[in-house]
This record gives C-alpha cells, sequence and structure tokens, in this order.
C-alpha cells in the first residue's frame, strides 16, 4: 500500500550551519528579502515596476490609483510573505515579522466577505470573476497566498494570515468540486497549496477540494475549450481559444500521463500535489503516474544541471533527448519546482536516484538563478551563452549573459527566496513507525528527532568542496535503537563509511542508495562518510544530438562551466581531449565567494581565413579553466559554455 515512508523534519527541527549554505542563507536573509521588499513596494528607481504591495493596499481602501502589473502579481506578494516566514524560523527577526504583520492587515482589509483575494479582479474586472481559469491565475494567487499563511502561522504562531487562508479556501471550496461548479486551474498551485492546509487544520474539506482538481484534469468533454467558448474576452486581448491541452498537462487523465509535458513549471507543481495526494490517501494509480513523470524527466528531459523545459515557446517541456544548450530555457522556477516534486516522491520512498537529482538540481540548476550579492536574478539557465548571439537574435532573446535585477513577470525571483530559506526540510526526514533517520543532503548543522525519546543529529564537513563528511549522535537514554539512513551518493564509486572507527561493508548495508546503520545508540557515536571527489567527466546519452562528441566536467555534485573571462573568446573553438589530465586546484576563498576551479590540459582549434577549405584546423594547446555552474555570470558579461568538445 502506498503510504509516507518518512516525513520531513519540521524547519523548527533543523539547524543549518553550513559552510557553503550559511553564507547563501545570510545573503538571502541579509540581502535577497529586504531588497525583494523594496521592489514589491517600488522603492528602488531604475528597475522594473512590481506595484505589488500597492495593488493590495489600493483593494484595501488604504491608498488611491489603479491595479498594475501581471494578472499573477498577487503571487509575488504570497512568495514574499512565504520566504519571510522561513526566514523567521531560522532566525527571529521583529522589526521584518513586524513589517509582514501590518502587510498582512492590509491583505486582511482587501479580502472580500466571501474569501475571494485577487487584487486584480477585485480592482479592475470584478465582472470576471472566475471566468477565465485558463489565463487569470485566481488559484494561482490564491494558493500563494494560503501557502503564506501556512508557513506564517508556523513561523509564528499568528493566525491571522493562515485564518484568510481557510476564508480562502472555503470560498473556493463553495464554489467548485463535485455537483458544484466545473473548474480546473490553468496553472497548478492550488492543489499543493490545499494539502498545506489540510495538514495545518485538520479539515478534510482541502484535502477533498485537493484532489478533486486533480481528478478533473484531463477528463471530458474539455473544460479550458468549453470556458473559452462561453467567454467573449480574452485575458490579453483577441479572440478566446483554448491552448492546446499537452501544454496545460489536460491531454489525458492525471493517472494516465507517462510523460513531462508542456508548461514545465505547472508540470512539476501539478505532480507534486499528485504525489502528496497518492500518499495521503493510498492512490496506487496516481503514485505510479508520479513515478512515470519523474522517470521520463530524469532519464530523457533533463539537463546536467538539472533544468528542465528546453524550449523558451510555452516554458516547456519537448520531446525525450531534446535538450539543446543555447535556446534551453531552464526556468529557475522549474528546477525548484523539480525539488519539490522529487521531496515528495522521496517521502513515499527512500531511493538515491530522487536524492541525486533533487542534489543536482539544487546546486546547480536552482543556485544558478540568484547572483552571489543577492540582488540579480536569472529566469532562464542556459548551459552555452555566445557572443552576438544569446540575448540578440531572435531565437535567442531570452538567454540572458547577465542576470537582470527584476523581471515583469517576476515569479523566480520570490520562488528562489522562499525556497533557499527552507532548504533545512529536505535535508533530513523521519519515519517514527519504523524508527529511521534518513540523512538526504550533507547539510552541515543539527536536526532533532523524537524516536521514543530526544534524538539529536549534528553532521558536519566541508560539502561540496570536501566529501569527508561526519555524524555524531546526541540521545536523550543510552542506548536507543534505531536505524539512521545515510545517502551514498549515485556520483561516488568508493564511498567509505565507519561507526566509531569500525567500517562498515557498503555492499552489505545499503540498499536503493541509502546505508542503513541499525544499533543502539548513545550520545558521542560518530558515523563518518568519506565520498572521494575526482574531477570526472561526464558524457550524454547519444540520442541527445547537441551533445555527441562532447564532454562535461563534474566534482561532487556540482556541474562546471568554461566562461570567457578565463579562457578566451569563442569558446566552441576549445577541446578537451580525452586523455587530457584533469586537476582539481586548491580553494580559492576570494574567487567567487570562495571555490574550487578546475584546469584541464586542453586545445583550442585554429584555422585559416577561408570559410570552407580542404585542410582541416589546426590544434593549439591551452589550459582550460573551469568553475562552477552555479556561480558563472558574476563577473565580466561573456561566453559561457558547459559540454566541450572531445
Amino acid at each position: 500500500m502506498i503510504q509516507k515512508n518518512s516525513v520531513s523534519v519540521p524547519l523548527k527541527k533543523v539547524a543549518v550551519r553550513d559552510k557553503f549554505f550559511t553564507p547563501v542563507q545570510n545573503t538571502v536573509i541579509q540581502v535577497t528579502i529586504p531588497y525583494q521588499e523594496q521592489v514589491l513596494d517600488d522603492r528602488i528607481p531604475g528597475i522594473e515596476k512590481s506595484h505589488a504591495f500597492e495593488n493590495f493596499r489600493i483593494a484595501a481602501g488604504e491608498s488611491k490609483g489603479k491595479f498594475y502589473g501581471a494578472v499573477f502579481q498577487d503571487s509575488d506578494v504570497g512568495k514574499w510573505i512565504e520566504a519571510a516566514s522561513y526566514s523567521l524560523t531560522i532566525r527571529p527577526d521583529p522589526a521584518l515579522e513586524a513589517r509582514v504583520d501590518r502587510m498582512i492587515d492590509t491583505i486582511g482589509k482587501a479580502q472580500l466577505d466571501d474569501g475571494y483575494l485577487d487584487t486584480y479582479f477585485i480592482l479592475e474586472h470584478p465582472e470576471r470573476r472566475w471566468q477565465n481559469l485558463q489565463e487569470s491565475h485566481e488559484l494561482y494567487c490564491q494558493g500563494h497566498m494560503i501557502e503564506a499563511g501556512v508557513s506564517y502561522w508556523q513561523a509564528t504562531g499568528k493566525r491571522k494570515l493562515l485564518d484568510i487562508s481557510c476564508r480562502i479556501a472555503d470560498g473556493i471550496d463553495r464554489r467548485f468540486g463535485p455537483g458544484k461548479t466545473r473548474g480546473i486551474p490553468g496553472h497548478p498551485e492550488i492543489e499543493l497549496a490545499l494539502m498545506r492546509l489540510y495538514r495545518a487544520t485538520g479539515e478534510i474539506r482541502y484535502r477533498s477540494l485537493a484532489k478533486y482538481f486533480i481528478d478533473e484534469r484531463g477528463t471530458k468533454p474539455d473544460y479550458f475549450q468549453q470556458e473559452a467558448d462561453s467567454r467573449t474576452w480574452c485575458q490579453y486581448g483577441g479572440k478566446p481559444a483554448a491552448p492546446w491541452p499537452a501544454y496545460m498537462q489536460d491531454h489525458l487523465p492525471v493517472r494516465q500521463q507517462s510523460t513531462a509535458e508542456g508548461h514545465s513549471v505547472r508540470c512539476l507543481y501539478l505532480f507534486t500535489a499528485a504525489a502528496d495526494l497518492a500518499a495521503e490517501t493510498h492512490d496506487e494509480d496516481l503514485y505510479r503516474a508520479c513515478r512515470a513523470v519523474w522517470e521520463n524527466i530524469a532519464k530523457k528531459r533533463m539537463y546536467l544541471t538539472g533544468g528542465v523545459g528546453s524550449t523558451c515557446h510555452g516554458e516547456a517541456f519537448t520531446i525525450d533527448y531534446d535538450l539543446p544548450n543555447d535556446t534551453v530555457y531552464a526556468e529557475t522556477c522549474a528546477s525548484i519546482a523539480l525539488c519539490f516534486f522529487t521531496r515528495r516522491l522521496l517521502e513515499i520512498e527512500a531511493d538515491g536516484r530522487y536524492t541525486d537529482v533533487m542534489e543536482r538540481a539544487l546546486y546547480n540548476g536552482v543556485l544558478s538563478g540568484m547572483q552571489l550579492d543577492g540582488k540579480r536574478f536569472f529566469y532562464v539557465n542556459p548551459l552555452e551563452v555566445v557572443n552576438g548571439v544569446s540575448g540578440e537574435l531572435e531565437d535567442f532573446k531570452h538567454v540572458c549573459k547577465r542576470r537582470p535585477q527584476w523581471y515583469a513577470c517576476a515569479c523566480c525571483p520570490p520562488n528562489l527566496t522562499r525556497f533557499l530559506t527552507s532548504i533545512g526540510r529536505y535535508a533530513w526526514s523521519c519515519s517514527e513507525k519504523s524508527r529511521t533517520v534518513y540523512s538526504h543532503l550533507y547539510l552541515g548543522g543539527s536536526a532533532e528527532f523524537d524516536l521514543g525519546g530526544a534524538v539529536e543529529i549534528a553532521l558536519a564537513g566541508n560539502y561540496p568542496w570536501d566529501g569527508e563528511i561526519s555524524y555524531r549522535v546526541r540521545t536523550q537514554h543510552p542506548g536507543m535503537n534505531f536505524t539512521l539512513a545515510v545517502r551514498i551518493p549515485g556520483w561516488c564509486r568508493n564511498a567509505r563509511l565507519s561507526v566509531n572507527g569500525t567500517e562498515v561493508s557498503l555492499p552489505f548495508a545499503v540498499k536503493n542508495g541509502y546505508a542503513y546503520l541499525n544499533r543502539d545508540w548513545n550520545s558521542g557515536d560518530t558515523v563518518r562518510l568519506s565520498l572521494p571527489m575526482a574531477v570526472r567527466r561526464v558524457y550524454a546519452n547519444p540520442m541527445v544530438r547537441e551533445d555527441i562528441g562532447r564532454v562535461a566536467l563534474m566534482r561532487g555534485p556540482l556541474v562546471y562551466c568554461a566562461e570567457q573571462c578565463d579562457n578566451g573568446d569563442h569558446l566552441h573553438r576549445l577541446r578537451l581531449p580525452d586523455g587530457a589530465a584533469l586537476k582539481a586546484l586548491p580553494f580559492q576563498p576570494d574567487l567567487l565567494g570562495g571555490i574550487v576551479p578546475i584546469q584541464a590540459d586542453g586545445a583550442r582549434f585554429s584555422g585559416g581565413d577561408a570559410l570552407y577549405t580542404d585542410e582541416p584546423p589546426w590544434e593549439i594547446p591551452q589550459k582550460i579553466f573551469a568553475v562552477p555552474y552555479y556561480a558563472w555570470g558574476n563577473r565580466d558579461p561573456g561566453e559561457m559554455r558547459v559540454w566541450l568538445s572531445r
């Protein structure tokens, strides 16, 4: 029977003291959250206007004016409050809490008596409420506000935004569901939010409503076609028309879907909620669909960096093995959503393949979305940037060589802040029933568990620069029996593990990527994990036509890339021979916030002036200098390349 094998440890029970991620969280808390607050409040001149806070003030009667921004502008406020909530959980800040409280007061005034809360429709078109679920993002925006309400209540114990969230959900529940008005969200998110609200409140109606939205998707008659036929207006002008069903994951009922289709973020939000629901309701068919979609992504539709969504046309998945490096989309939100989806599957089944993908996306496709200073952001995360092409030619205009300060569609920046402040939830999970603690990510710090008595496990190391990791156990009572399941990453072939100095035979202890250590634990017991971190060459499946004859470099979980500022221009002319020496250089604290670079003995193709000739190009020896992909674009703008010619 499908059910949760373990549950993530609450954020309040995890202390992050990590040499790599603590500086990242410090930047997010000290710089990014205040910066985004100012952007949302239109207090930073010279960048893309948001007006998101002011829209709520106008709807609340606190200001005069008109709505400004995209129809989904409210969602930025919900995500920012959620990020602030996680920040307050891990680092209390009375001043920030007071500012959030004031914003919540305004949100409460803007909410209508029936629970409806969407400033665009409240201010601009109240007569059009719920008439265009395909385009208008009403359920999406209100879903993000519900998530904010749950998060703020968990962080502070204050119920005001949680009560607002319940009124939102109650209003939606009165309208939609079996025997009521038919409808499904154009952009999934409300399903995720309703599942969180159900767990926070115990109200079964919220879970049932999430199930309705998931079950109704892909059924006939086509809801979005019916909706378009019933309207005379379109959100963006023109004649109403239903979208390509696969773009909306509406081509088949969810339980019959087996490939990742359409808009990548919508797809992954939908299947995150579906995996959550499958575990809660023991739904085998729904779980099988989730597994199939995840397998399709991980094996055929995911970039080396954990990016997903290979085309800018619809920010979408395309077909198996279609993974272009220069026209890639790989939206930051999509990598974050992949982590959401994978964590839910990991709670059902402890499988190291899930954790490997989650880690890959986190350290590469997610982190690359934010400048090291915390004030600039990538929406698109390319694997190849070319001077004169990227950001300039028609099919490449979405690819930036430098992170912008903000966007008209600003979904990614606040999504990054809420994710990076909550990464403690992704490092550990626990099953009280089987008395098993799972260590998923090597995140320095500690976590607390209740296993018939208090248990604290502290993790220390210098990951991802160093593969030496130690766990120290502290127990409330001597001789407490439980299992510590330590992940052995798929990228490591020669891991070593010991308990109190006695080596563990890994082939016998490992199951699905986890080493299970069952014993009577005492305070002071120590587990040491050694993960050799040699630089390694990585090759793509031969079906990936863009990467035939190419090689990429990785060390530990990190993907590396070559930048123009280190290697000169025209990076497509670089070659990394198969037998070339690869070397991880010493840690350089003053480069890109502190990194371990890679140096390789390579070459550069050169030739004459003729466009075509009988003479092959010749090679000039050149050292290739590579840096972690997440840190690219933090120096002089220029070319970048992950995949090099062999």
